[in-house]
């Protein structure tokens, strides 16, 4: 080019013409490039341009899926009334919408006619009965379950395989699930639909939980109640006192060794997606009141009663077999008394509390994240 402009220069050309003629060259170099042809399959070719523009038309369609899902947490920050719930559901499927018309025009641009691809159909049928079924079938129930609002972000579920945990995102593919020890498991969406889901927190927060525990025969069962009702009251996750909601101990079973009751409480909203720990608190709570009753608590065993020993009874083989004052000595050593311990799963389930309450103000307002 430097050589046209010195013969241009030489033929006396003004700088105008010489910079006209620049660019008509620049523009027909990149129309060349852009023309230039990578492949040709079957008729159908791409050239650089129309790779270019379609990748273009993908990230304006990644832009507006940002925006629209910006929007929507803006809303739900000025709206908190919003459902929550729906608003994730809208944002999911405004972002399937987008990223499929997206697609659409990509390939448009590009040449590649849509209405034209019966082939490429025909050859993902096949895909379909055999590798591509569960994908398939994954994307679909991950529709049913936005759309049924069976299940939503931050309920707490429990599957038939036994994981349970509180939902965090509802993907195309899988469903991410967070337990209570922070482990993060990802369960294919078609188990939500075909599987039996228990979901503690569908239509009310609040549950009852049993916890049950065993007293040895001959116990007062008034005094076993009175002892597991002060424990009720000791548990911070207690919902009520009184009223309808209020602490039972039920009678359950006799059992081989040991009459067998239920302490039954209604949580509070926090402590139900926490059952390991908030039973945990329970259990401490019944020891230590059972403690303080000297109630006995059984377990499975054979007793040998014995009439006489060397024909002396009672606290006189006892002293026989000087079992009376090592008995004494146990009871009288004071450093077998020791200050009652903090219950630990109470502590648990408060930090955990904590920490989620301290996560959603930290949260990003985007409900589709959440």
């Amino acid at each position: 080019m430097n050589m046209h402009w010195m013969a241009a220069a030489a033929g006396g050309e003004t700088a105008g013409s010489i910079a006209n003629r620049a660019v008509r060259t620049g523009r027909e170099d990149l129309a060349s490039l852009l023309n230039r042809e990578l492949f040709n399959v079957s008729g159908l070719g791409l050239t650089v341009g129309e790779l270019i523009a379609a990748i273009l038309v993908l990230v304006v369609t990644w832009v507006l899926v940002w925006l629209l899902k910006a929007l929507l947490g803006r809303y739900a920050n000025r709206h908190p009334q919003t459902n929550k719930a729906s608003l994730y559901t809208l944002s999911r499927v405004i972002q399937y919408v987008l990223f499929a018309l997206g697609a659409w025009l990509a390939l448009e641009v590009a040449g590649v006619p849509v209405g034209k691809l019966g082939l490429l159909a025909g050859g993902l049928g096949v895909g379909l009965g055999f590798g591509l079924q569960s994908i398939f079938s994954n994307f679909v129930s991950g529709l049913i379950l936005l759309f049924d609002k069976s299940l939503k972000v931050g309920d707490f579920v429990e599957l038939e395989s036994g994981v349970h945990g509180e939902v965090r995102d509802i993907h195309i593919r899988a469903t991410a699930i967070v337990t209570n020890d922070n482990i993060d498991i990802l369960v294919p969406n078609s188990e939500f639909v075909s599987g039996r889901v228990v979901n503690w927190t569908h239509r009310e927060v609040s549950r009852r939980q049993r916890i049950p525990f065993g007293v040895a025969y001959g116990t007062d069962k008034e005094v076993v109640k009175q002892a597991a009702l002060e424990a009720a009251a000791e548990v911070p996750f207690t919902l009520a006192l009184d009223g309808k909601r209020k602490p039972q101990v039920w009678l359950t079973e006799f059992g081989d060794s040991s009459l067998n009751f239920e302490l039954v409480v209604w949580l509070t909203a926090d402590a139900t997606k926490r059952p390991s720990a908030v039973k945990a608190a329970y259990n401490w709570a019944l020891h230590s009141a059972l403690q303080k009753y000297d109630i006995e608590i059984p377990f499975p065993q054979q007793d040998l009663h014995v009439r006489s020993l060397f024909g002396l009874d009672g606290k006189a083989a006892l002293r026989a077999l000087k079992l009376d004052a090592a008995a004494s000595d146990a009871d009288s050593n004071p450093h077998n008394k020791q200050a009652p311990a903090r219950n630990d799963a109470v502590d648990d389930v408060h930090r955990a509390i904590r920490e989620d309450a301290e996560a959603d103000k930290a949260a990003p307002s985007d409900p589709g994240e959440q």
